[in-house]
């Protein structure tokens, strides 16, 4: 196995059934991390009741997943690039079914929450790999093909765990009522150790590198600096300490940069390649991925919020709400991979953000119009529209980012992506507190009955989904940074760098 570390990544040949095995495993495992991290939503009330635990507790369960998530997901993909992305993508999907278990059988809160944190750093090394296992097993060719299918999976995740999370809670399975939701992981998991050790190919970089420690450190001191305000600042009454925290996350995060900077002129392995930001296609999408992330982390809260709390719905019938938004992703990021951007190139991004901004307006004028007596049918057009356009952007955003980057940096790539998708979301729900509370906290307060408390959600609502038309505005002009048409892609493409092409990203043009 040490050859492999010098010398150029295997891959299979085309004919080779093999890869396409290998692709249906780590799409299953991206679909498992997508479905755990939004079917818990479903259950809190559940956890909260049967479970005992207290409103901070709560907010762990679902917070300390994203938590280690993010913080460790830039160091996930770098140790795929040392050790094997097959190695660690495996020791990430038993890690994960392992803690799966241990939610599952959780004798009280305090050991769901340790568990979920556990959970959520084995989907830090699980989930960077999944990328990486693709960019560095199809070639330049097929990966608009398996990038469409990698948004379609988005999508289907995206709300299929809500809608999971909800059968799964009301079944009430052997009188389990909500650990289900975490057990179901394991049949899942223990299916995609056996086949993912049989049919995955085994990838490293070409050159052998070092862990970066220092900049682990410095990335996980600056990321939990940033997301733990965020995430508590609310229930602690948004202390003074929370904004020194954030502020000098942006310090310890400009430290990095400097020592990242040295290091990679030093001795060639920084955590953090800032080489990529060099390729223009890298950084503005990872500029377009960041706020994206902002949009989605105040919409799917809100929404879950208002259906649920506002207008009184079970969790049944608000994942049920969901479905025709997870089609029209679905069919939507398969059809802009496949057949929209070869033609359009950028534009069938913009015209994505903008879709979703009509579908976002046509949302808050329905639920103005209809108020509380709004019915799941109503709700269908705009989540078809929004759908649309989420899915217009999620599978080619992908493919431009990571297009013109260069194997060997592949896993390090994919965990940016990832790890600035998760602070997006953490922004998102930071701001939920500014934007969706803080309008109906004061109704609250004065509010008696049910139809006076849920009109207090339904403004909270639309006031939300204002910001969220506003984002998608700014991810259009975001947007115009990125490539005018897709790579084009000519012999030889997406193969191992030479030596000579190590150094810096061959652009194609």
């Amino acid at each position: 196995m040490t050859s492999s570390e010098t010398s150029p990544t295997p891959q299979p040949a085309p004919g080779d059934r093999r890869r396409w095995f290998a692709l249906a495993i780590v799409m299953t495992a991206a679909f498992m991390d997508l479905v755990d991290v939004t079917i818990v939503n479903i259950a809190i009330p559940s956890i909260q009741r049967e479970a005992g635990a207290s409103f901070s507790q709560i907010q762990w369960i679902t917070a300390g997943y994203a938590l280690a998530f993010a913080a460790g997901l830039i160091t996930g993909g770098r140790l795929g690039d040392i050790h094997g992305r097959k190695r660690l993508f495996l020791i990430g999907i038993g890690g994960f079914t392992i803690a799966s278990a241990l939610c599952g059988f959780a004798a009280n809160p305090e050991m769901l929450v340790a568990s979920r944190i556990l959970q959520g750093a084995m989907a830090a090394l699980m989930v960077p790999q999944v990328l990486s296992i693709v960019h560095a097993t199809f070639p330049a060719h097929e990966r608009g093909k398996v990038f469409g299918l990698f948004g379609a999976v988005v999508g289907l995740g995206a709300v299929t765990g809500p809608l999971l999370g909800a059968l799964l809670t009301e079944w009430n399975l052997f009188g389990l009522e909500w650990r289900p939701i975490f057990l179901i992981n394991l049949p899942v998991g223990i299916a995609g150790l056996i086949l993912g050790s049989r049919y995955i190919t085994e990838s490293k970089a070409p050159k052998a590198l070092k862990l970066d420690l220092v900049g682990v450190a410095l990335v996980t001191l600056g990321l939990l600096m940033l997301l733990y305000p965020l995430t508590r600042g609310r229930e602690l009454g948004w202390p003074l300490w929370g904004y020194v925290s954030m502020a000098g996350a942006l310090v310890v995060l400009a430290v990095l940069v400097a020592y990242e900077r040295r290091k990679a002129g030093r001795d060639g392995s920084p955590l953090v390649e800032l080489s990529l930001f060099k390729v223009k296609s890298f950084a503005a999408g990872i500029a377009v991925q960041t706020v994206f992330g902002v949009a989605l982390g105040i919409f799917f809260l809100v929404w879950t919020m208002y259906m649920q709390f506002g207008l009184g719905w079970s969790p049944l019938k608000a994942g049920l709400t969901g479905i025709p938004f997870s089609i029209a992703v679905s069919v939507a990021a398969g059809m802009s991979v496949q057949a929209l951007v070869p033609r359009f190139g950028r534009m069938v991004l913009q015209a994505g953000a903008l879709v979703m901004a009509i579908g976002v307006l046509l949302y808050i004028w329905e639920s103005e119009r209809y108020g509380l007596s709004i019915a799941p049918w109503q709700m269908a057009l705009p989540l078809i529209v929004m759908g649309i356009g989420m899915g217009l952007i999620v599978a080619p955003l992908t493919d431009a980012i990571l297009s013109e980057v260069p194997r060997e940096h592949s896993g390090s790539a994919s965990g940016l992506i990832n790890t600035v998708q998760q602070m997006g979301n953490a922004l998102g729900l930071g701001l939920v507190s500014v934007v969706f509370f803080g309008v109906i906290d004061d109704q609250l307060a004065e509010a008696a009955q049910r139809p006076a408390v849920g009109a207090a959600f339904v403004d909270g609502f639309q006031h939300a989904l204002g910001w969220v038309a506003a984002v998608m505005a700014v991810i259009f002009l975001l947007m115009f940074a990125l490539p005018k048409r897709p790579a084009q892609h000519v012999e030889g493409a997406g193969e191992e760098p030479s030596p000579a092409s190590e150094k810096e990203p061959v652009l194609v043009p």
